[in-house]
């Protein structure tokens, strides 16, 4: 199977320009593409994963992929999905960011000889002239058109700004900026990105003439990957200080039933042959197919031994016996407790897995909480300091969040 024809196989394509000449250029490895990302955040997250897993298919298929940095967008702020305008940041802010990025870009994309690159739209962007950006730009969007835009309909009730009705032209200009610098062919985004993609291909071909190799291709699930990156508890990051290799093991351990065959098509490199297999897999087989699709990830983002750690720990906690050294740990200090005790709702608070007292209370009284797998369902109950001595205890709210309590 060539690489387009698999891209359609796991369920990634959703929309193209001209399907023709991107299925030739992709599978014959001429394909010089680029996916952005906006550094509105020191870390990628799982909403990112998508793309990103898609840049390596695609180089592995001899395809050069662009990683496009937004330094210059994010000046702006993209207004799709959002009701409200984002936060300004500061150039400092977004260096920053733009660093982490290809830090943890490169445990996917292979950037040495030339292989692949990474740009920064600042690099061009700021230093246009209004003016000049009014002729040689402006001129080419109807905004009767772009007002049809999904992303600004979205806006138009609550007020959108000027500044954001101009990303789409400033993410058209990035397509046309990079297929004159680099020979940039093609570009790939997620499904909300799709009137400012055309954008893109509708410049070149306008300002270079139709003979112009500019075509346009969206991620099926790319808004709905957005959506993978939060949870109940927050984001969950790629950066393993923001979120542990256990965590991001459990969140993946713990999708619905009805997606995990999806994600193991779309995240993973296994064969989908081995895949459709699963799909025969019911009940209890559907908890092998999680691990396995948690395991895979997990080895991808953070390595295979922090894989086989968190795979360890996962277990010991489902089968509540086995090793629990690689379980995440909180350390209680001395201080920490009254008469060498600490009441329940105290105790799930200094560990993270409640915000609030509120809360701590309230997953009690729903049953949500267990020390060493008993329920505990009494918010005054209290837990002496000796029994955190040695290997401590497993405190859990609810089915996925969990902490090993020992002492300081």
């Amino acid at each position: 199977m060539q690489i387009y024809d698999e891209l359609v196989a796991r369920g990634l394509i959703a929309q193209v320009t001209d399907e023709k000449e991107i299925r030739d250029l992709v599978n014959n490895g001429k394909a010089t593409f680029y996916i952005g990302f906006d550094p509105t955040a020191d870390s990628l997250h799982v909403g990112h994963f998508m793309a990103l897993c898609l840049m390596k298919r695609l180089q592995q298929a001899g395809n050069k992929p662009i990683a496009l940095i937004g330094g210059g967008t994010a000046m702006i702020g993209d207004p799709s999905g959002r009701t409200d305008m984002r936060q300004m940041m500061t150039k400092e802010t977004i260096q920053h960011n733009c660093d982490c990025f290809k830090k943890q870009m490169s445990r996917f994309i292979d950037f040495s000889e030339g292989k692949a690159l990474m740009v920064n739209n600042a690099d061009w962007l700021l230093d246009l002239n209004y003016v000049d950006v009014l002729r040689e730009v402006g001129a080419h969007f109807s905004v009767n058109r772009m007002l049809t835009a999904e992303c600004y309909k979205q806006r138009m009730e609550r007020g959108l700004s000027f500044l954001e009705f101009n990303y789409m032209i400033m993410q058209s200009y990035d397509f046309y900026a990079l297929y004159q610098r680099y020979g940039c062919n093609m570009q790939f985004g997620g499904d909300d990105q799709w009137s400012n993609m055309l954008g893109g291909t509708e410049l070149i071909r306008r300002k270079l003439g139709k003979d112009a190799y500019a075509m346009t291709i969206t991620l099926l699930l790319n808004s709905e990957g957005k959506k993978m990156g939060k949870t109940q508890s927050g984001a969950v990051w790629l950066d393993p200080n923001k979120t542990s290799p256990f965590d991001f093991y459990q969140y993946w351990r713990n999708v619905a039933d009805a997606d995990v065959l999806k994600c193991l098509r779309m995240l993973t490199f296994l064969p989908l042959e081995q895949i459709d297999e699963m799909d025969k897999w019911e009940g209890s087989q559907l908890n092998q197919a999680k691990e396995i699709l948690a395991y895979e990830l997990t080895s991808l983002v953070h390595g295979e031994e922090e894989a086989k750690k968190a795979q360890e720990g996962a277990r010991a906690l489902f089968s509540g016996v086995g090793n629990t050294a690689n379980m995440p740990t909180a350390q209680l200090a001395d201080a920490d407790f009254e008469e060498d005790t600490i009441d329940i709702i105290s105790l799930l608070q200094k560990t993270g897995l409640v915000p609030s007292r509120s809360e701590g209370r309230r997953a009690v009284e729903q049953g949500g909480v267990s020390v060493d797998g008993e329920k505990v369902t009494d918010t005054k109950a209290v837990i002496a300091k000796e029994k955190l001595q040695g290997d401590g205890i497993v405190l859990k709210r609810g089915k996925k969040n969990f902490r090993k309590v020992t002492l300081a």
